[in-house]
């Protein structure tokens, strides 16, 4: 279909509305209103299609290094482009960052961007042991802007949080809902290897539903 932004009995601009609107809303993106989403649709479409050729043949020309298993990081190029100027750059990227902690049995290497840690809806008394057979002691637990536990809290305020179920600790504490659409929660750690260490790890995944 041709894209037409002046005919409303097509429903183009309603359904860019709708479908732009939530994708904001699961993105926390300042959301649009329809004669706002008009004016902006009508002045994108000619950028588009040059623009995204572009960008998407620059990750295809990466990708084949990929495909032919190159694990040189110096074979690799991030791109800028700006089409205004032009200009057209390349750079080599940097590694991702590793942690490093000495576990129950050695040495254990994380990479602090691609790796995470995936677990169920467990409790917390549960996730501190699950921990401790990895060798790490939780020091602190918080999820956004709770904090949710912490080893220096008396434990009269930790006494019933510990058989709670972590999807039920962030609500108790935050005081707000889980959203029903959402599907996992996402915990902050820092913990402390067998020598006392503070490891900055990872983060947390949790399936809450």
């Amino acid at each position: 279909m041709e894209f037409e932004k002046d005919d409303d009995t097509n429903y183009h601009i309603d359904f860019i509305t709708a479908a732009s609107n939530l994708r904001a809303d699961n993105y926390k993106i300042e959301q649009a209103d329809r004669h706002k989403t008009k004016f902006i649709a009508g002045k994108i479409i000619p950028a588009i299609a040059t623009t995204t050729a572009l960008v998407t043949g620059l990750v295809v020309l990466e990708l084949y290094k990929i495909i032919d298993g190159k694990d040189d990081i110096e074979q690799y190029k991030n791109g800028f482009i700006n089409l205004a100027l032009p200009f057209f750059g390349f750079s080599e990227p940097v590694a991702s960052p590793k942690v490093e902690y000495k576990g129950p049995n050695g040495k254990v290497t994380l990479d602090k961007i691609w790796d995470r840690f995936e677990l169920e809806d467990i409790t917390l008394n549960e996730l501190i042991k699950d921990f401790e057979s990895r060798g790490l002691a939780i020091s602190m637990l918080s999820s956004g802007v709770s904090l949710l536990y912490a080893s220096f809290f008396p434990p009269a305020k930790m006494k019933d949080r510990y058989a709670m179920k972590l999807s039920e600790l962030v609500m108790t504490v935050s005081r707000k809902a889980i959203p029903e659409h959402q599907k996992e929660v996402i915990f902050e750690v820092v913990t402390e290897d067998v020598d006392g260490e503070d490891v900055e790890v990872p983060y947390i995944k949790v399936r809450v539903a």
